[in-house]
């Protein structure tokens, strides 16, 4: 098997790029070692918490036990399906704001400044209720709003303006901070990811095509990528890549691909008994991720989902969505929000999710008859981890450590984010709805770190192990342009390279990503947007 352009992953980078560079002619092979994006509860929004706790859609990762959240063992669940993590996400739309790309042009990734990154963001939108002028309208991805069914996200939202926390009418537009109505990738009811919006487009066409194996590692020719070992069955094969290999494996599978093929710090491969290709120190490293914390408040009225959490409810919710496509059903739940700056903060740092139930992502409710909640969390943490080879064997799993809440700062700007969720739950306009608090009861700042250190959970973003960075940045791992430094014809195309984390949700700047790489791939960028 070859191919002009053979991509690892068909996540969400992947998918975008494979649509583009088949759509310009090219010959395109997509690896995927996950199974097609079928099934209610992968296409049924509210059923999110279901696919990414299933090793048939998971790849099941667990960080090493975190030193500062009480040793806990950690879960960072990955797409491991047709769309990888968006066929699994919260559906939450959220580009980013400004100054996270400017900041990366800052650190050396040139040309992925707001200006440079804009156009593309356009162009693979169809928002569908987005700002005049700085949403796209034709491109494949549909985006969204709910239609706010339940009562809790609209008080939620007129809480946070009599704070007087401000509102913004599209985040992902002009103004990009504010109390919220979150936008969804999900469109007619269905769960709207990367596999149905670029990948089956894709396949459609006669020079782009899937093959369903497990990735060992890239074949390299001394200095050039030339294909990559895969595992189909029990049988061992290469496909090769006539023009480049292309990692798009996410922030965790890249960074293993690529030392498990010699390109990373030189003592850990050569205590592997790997033989070192490249050396770049920077493999693996600069793992960062979005930590969050439940609020939890007990609510006085029956209008939350912690009554539809028993079987008969679910069914006829699930039944409704069968027959009608909408309904409970038609809806991640996650409707409302808000990006919020701390204070000293040069621009947004703190992301809302509100969720009209008590529950976290495993499923277990913390509230036996109704609650609401919102995830609350600081997006620009010091904190950062790294993801380490556990053996040279290709079938066992990586080592991941976030190093979560290593920077004293990261507790000062939880409690702030605590304390401020609390603030807008005891305005008036929630009042008529809250109960008891349920999570966390405490005041002081030792009880709000104790209740960080034992209950707070990744909101799973992990992203930056394969830096983007100038070629003289020694812990940088691609040019701006995506190349692996040190090696030619071998890139890398997903949120492993974003330098610094985006504050938000991180599924649409990795779809940007696959966008602007392919525009990189095939020499025609599109002209910056200096509004």
């Amino acid at each position: 098997m070859s191919a002009d352009y053979v991509i690892v992953g068909a996540g969400s980078a992947g998918c975008a790029l494979a649509w583009r560079l088949g759509k310009a002619g090219c010959d395109v092979l997509v690896i995927e070692h996950g199974a097609p994006d079928r099934g209610i509860l992968i296409n049924m929004p509210a059923a999110l918490p279901y696919p990414m706790n299933m090793p048939r859609y998971d790849w099941g990762y667990a960080t090493e036990p975190e030193a500062h959240m009480n040793n806990r063992s950690m879960a960072c669940p990955r797409g491991k399906v047709w769309g990888g993590s968006s066929a699994i996400n919260g559906m939450v739309y959220v580009r980013g704001h400004a100054q996270d790309f400017n900041g990366w042009a800052t650190a050396g990734a040139a040309g992925w400044a707001f200006a440079d990154v804009l156009p593309y963001f356009m162009r693979m939108e169809n928002a569908h209720d987005g700002q005049l002028n700085w949403r796209g309208t034709d491109g494949p991805l549909h985006v969204t709003r709910a239609a706010q069914r339940n009562p809790l996200p609209e008080a939620f939202i007129a809480a946070g303006r009599e704070l007087g926390l401000g509102f913004t009418a599209d985040y992902n537009g002009e103004c990009q901070e504010g109390i919220c109505q979150f936008e969804q990738t999900i469109w007619r009811g269905q769960r709207w990811s990367a596999a149905r919006a670029y990948l089956r487009p894709a396949l459609r066409l006669p020079n782009v095509r899937l093959v369903r194996a497990l990735a060992r590692r890239v074949i390299v020719n001394k200095t050039h990528a030339v294909g990559v070992e895969v595992r189909q069955g029990n049988a061992i094969n290469v496909i090769h890549a006539r023009r480049e290999v292309i990692l798009a494996s996410s922030a965790i599978n890249s960074p293993k691909l690529l030392m498990l093929s010699g390109i990373g710090e030189p003592k850990k491969l050569t205590k592997l008994g790997i033989g070192v290709v490249v050396a770049r120190a920077g493999v693996g490293y600069n793992l960062q991720d979005h930590l969050e914390a439940y609020v939890q408040q007990a609510c006085t009225k029956p209008v939350t989902l912690n009554r539809k959490l028993d079987l008969l409810s679910k069914g006829l919710i699930g039944a409704r969505w069968l027959l009608r496509k909408d309904g409970d059903g038609a809806t991640n739940h996650f409707e409302a929000g808000a990006f919020l700056r701390s204070p000293n903060a040069a621009y947004a740092d703190i992301q809302f999710h509100f969720l009209p139930a008590a529950i976290r992502y495993d499923g277990k409710a913390a509230a036996t008859a109704d609650g609401f909640q919102a995830h609350v969390g600081h997006m620009r943490s010091a904190s950062r981890g790294w993801v380490k080879l556990r053996d040279a064997d290709p079938e066992s799993p990586p080592r991941i450590c976030f190093n979560y809440m290593s920077c004293d700062e990261d507790w000062r700007h939880f409690r702030h984010c605590i304390r401020l969720a609390r603030d807008i739950f005891a305005q008036p306009a929630l009042a008529e709805f809250c109960g008891e608090r349920l999570a966390p009861v405490g005041e002081s700042d030792a009880e709000l770190d104790d209740f960080v250190r034992q209950s707070a959970e990744s909101a799973y973003h992990p992203c930056g192990t394969c830096k983007m960075g100038a070629p003289d940045d020694p812990q940088a791992v691609v040019d701006s342009e995506c190349r692996v430094l040190g090696m030619n014809n071998l890139r890398v195309v997903d949120s492993s390279i974003f330098p610094r984390i985006p504050y938000g949700n991180l599924n649409a700047p990795s779809i940007m990503v696959g966008e602007k790489a392919a525009d990189h791939i095939l020499g025609k960028l599109l002209p910056r947007d200096e509004r």
